[in-house]
């Protein structure tokens, strides 16, 4: 009876809350992070190649990124609740057969209207079962270092486009962009399938439907309409180096690899992630959420700044890499904090749709914008929407300093 006793407490304490299991849920999530995003932020390297092949517009190639920035996160609604209910690993599963799917059928295409199909349902699918369900679980696994554990889970986003958008660049020039989405979807597959098995559901979680708030009363919330509107401005700016700092450079005749560029954002935003969430753990995750978007947007001042010095848009990398990797470490931590851990899945899907809306209008209108009036504009209607997000904060900050 007495080993009985003292092995209870070892073994809740093992899979509880702030357990060693947390933080294998912290690893399969910084390694499903990695896999979709390294591949969704490494379309750069494929969009010139492909424009060139179908012959498009901008506009037209960066629907090709938009359509599958906005299904990811219209899906994560779905499968943010549906990983609350049954568990995030068979959805995580899901997502790796989708995605590799996705990628080889991509290969294949004849037509970029197919693409957009293949591509944008494979990946867009890949990426909604490997996101929001994974770092909403992360979020159910801590309490006093919720923050830090979200840091480190997300970091495989910066970590991902670090390494795989360079490798995207070099595969491109020396297989093509074809074989390149074979490699990648046999790649996905394995790297999701290996995250599923740390992808452990939350102690206490048992998907009871009673206990998750309800998404239509969160739209009723103030709160969650200031959350929305703002990452809705926000990321119709984002997405633009990622889509068009290959298309830039090349315009510009900038010697240096625009792969490295979006790298660097990577890495930078790793730190960001890093860094924001060691502070928010000591201080408050809302108070570092509006300076993190403000930065965001203000940063594509030093790419107006840079003309055709790849020195100074390497500098814009770094600073909008650390304010990236602050929004997206520090967006849960403020989710959860103002609605609670339980069912978060469910509220960060919601509130990532307006991430979503602003992927599908952001590139293509960019890229109309490009074509029409050139990069310049193009700049200060970014750095526009960032101070936008910033100003929609505003209430939220005030409201979290009077509670």
């Amino acid at each position: 009876m007495k080993s009985q006793t003292v092995e209870a407490p070892a073994a809740a304490a093992a899979d509880g809350v702030e357990s060693a299991r947390g933080w294998q849920v912290v690893a399969a999530t910084f390694l499903s992070t990695f896999t979709v995003f390294g591949v969704a932020y490494s379309f750069g390297a494929f969009f010139r190649p492909m424009a060139d092949e179908f012959g498009s517009e901008r506009s037209t190639t960066a629907l090709f990124f938009s359509i599958t920035t906005f299904l990811y996160f219209l899906l994560g609604v779905g499968t943010g609740r549906i990983a609350d209910r049954i568990g995030p690993r068979p959805v995580l599963l899901a997502g790796a057969a989708a995605m590799s799917i996705g990628l080889v059928l991509t290969s294949q295409v004849e037509t970029l209207w197919a693409g957009y199909l293949t591509y944008g349902v494979g990946v867009g699918i890949g990426v909604a079962c490997a996101y929001v369900p994974m770092v909403a679980t992360v979020g159910g696994w801590f309490e006093e270092r919720r923050t830090t554990a979200l840091g480190i889970a997300v970091a495989g986003i910066g970590v991902g486009t670090l390494v795989v958008a360079p490798t995207a660049e070099r595969l491109v020039d020396n297989y093509g962009w074809r074989d390149t989405y074979v490699i990648f979807g046999i790649a996905s597959a394995v790297l999701l399938c290996l995250a599923a098995i740390g992808a452990h559901r939350p102690p206490g979680s048992q998907g009871g439907a009673a206990e998750m708030p309800s998404l239509g009363n969160l739209t009723k919330s103030r709160d969650f309409w200031i959350l929305y509107l703002s990452t809705l401005a926000l990321s119709t700016a984002l997405f633009v180096p990622f889509v068009f700092m290959d298309d830039y450079m090349a315009s510009r005749e900038i010697s240096g690899s625009p792969g490295l560029i979006v790298g660097v954002i990577g890495l930078a935003s790793v730190l960001g992630r890093l860094g924001m969430g060691a502070i928010a753990a000591r201080t408050s995750a809302t108070a570092l959420y509006g300076p993190s978007v403000l930065v965001l947007g203000l940063s594509f001042a030093i790419w107006l700044a840079a003309g055709d010095s790849y020195a100074m848009l390497v500098v814009f990398a770094v600073v909008l890499g650390v304010a990236y990797g602050g929004f997206i470490a520090l967006s849960p931590a403020v989710a959860a904090h103002i609605f609670g851990p339980v069912g978060l899945g469910g509220v960060l899907g919601l509130i990532y749709t307006a991430a979503g809306v602003g992927g599908l209008i952001g590139p293509p209108l960019m890229g109309a914008i490009i074509d029409e009036a050139g990069y310049p504009t193009t700049l200060w209607s970014s750095l526009g929407c960032g101070v936008v997000a910033f100003a929609i904060l505003t209430p939220l900050g005030k409201r979290r300093d009077q509670s």
